[in-house]
């Protein structure tokens, strides 16, 4: 009776152990297996200042990414000492990189369509942003960037640091007064 008693409980054991291996390793393996995922995108809490739309999987406003400047400024910074084809001298850029904007969001990208607050509108291939380190610039020589004066976003290429970007085609890609993004 004992050892059918004991053998009862065995099997029962088994099969709660074996019932709990089942359901806990697919999570387990999907923790262990699975890339690092991007926390979700939060509501903007101040007016906005980018949005993104296109090829995104990461949205916060139907299917776009909206930002506004807090936003902008959690993702890593980054800074940029160079001239411009329409400021004199060299400025310091602060903002972030736009692939590190692009990879938040998710995008699938062959083109990077950039707006201008007076629909300005300018197709950037994706290998730019492979190649060179182009700003979303939100600040120049420490100062905000204002839309009465390039901002509140500017993209800023690297151009002093690569010879092939005093070239105007690259010129015509800073886009300053930015507010849209399509992913194409």
């Amino acid at each position: 009776m004992l050892r059918r008693l004991a053998s009862v409980r065995f099997w029962r054991l088994v099969t709660i152990l074996g019932t709990a291996a089942l359901i806990l390793t697919p999570s387990v393996q999907a923790q262990t297996n699975a890339p690092a995922t991007q926390p979700a995108l939060a509501q903007p809490a101040s007016p906005v200042i980018l949005e993104i739309n296109g090829n995104i999987t990461h949205t916060n406003v139907g299917d776009a990414a909206h930002f506004d400047m807090e936003m902008l400024e959690a993702l890593p910074p980054a800074t940029l000492e160079t001239s411009t084809a329409v400021t004199d001298g060299v400025h310091r850029f602060d903002g972030v990189l736009m692939r590190d904007v692009l990879a938040r969001v998710g995008a699938d990208a062959q083109t990077v369509s950039a707006t201008a607050l007076n629909d300005y509108t300018i197709d950037i291939p994706i290998e730019d942003l492979d190649r060179f380190d182009i700003l979303l610039a939100y600040r120049m020589d420490g100062q905000n960037l204002l839309p009465s004066d390039k901002g509140p976003l500017w993209i800023v290429y690297p151009r002093d640091q690569h010879d092939e970007l005093q070239d105007i085609r690259y010129d015509y890609r800073w886009v300053w007064q930015l507010y849209r993004l399509d992913i194409k």
